[in-house]
């Protein structure tokens, strides 16, 4: 899974310092493979944050050790909120090799909506 995070940044030197931290915190938990932080190059104050997790399972459990939730939950809830933030992963590539990977979403992922656990009050079409 990939958390990407965009931000709009006013004091780039305090968020880079924020942001260490919170990668020093969520590379340290099993399941988190890498994480990065970049600065565009077109506008000065968006930064985005990107962190791969081995499974959605993984994320969850990286987010609930109370140093996580104190530090990188702050910091997370400042992200602009007008994209998603988790992506699943369709393809990948190493050294020219490109790897398809198989979704775990539900079939279901995107017919049912918030409050609707147990499918649509009323059918779609």
């Amino acid at each position: 899974m990939l958390l990407v995070c965009r931000f709009r940044v006013s004091d780039p030197e305090t968020f880079t310092d924020r942001v260490e931290e919170a990668l020093r915190l969520l590379t340290a938990q099993p399941g988190c493979r890498r994480g990065t932080l970049a600065r565009s190059t077109d506008e000065d104050d968006r930064w985005v944050l990107t962190v791969e997790f081995d499974s959605v399972v993984a994320y969850r459990r990286a987010m609930s050790p109370f140093p996580v939730r104190e530090h990188v939950i702050p910091l997370l809830s400042e992200a602009l909120t007008d994209e998603p933030a988790m992506y699943e992963p369709t393809l990948t590539s190493v050294d020219g090799a490109v790897e398809k990977h198989t979704s775990v979403l539900a079939e279901d992922a995107f017919t049912v909506r918030l409050g609707e656990a147990a499918g649509p009050t009323t059918p779609r079409r």
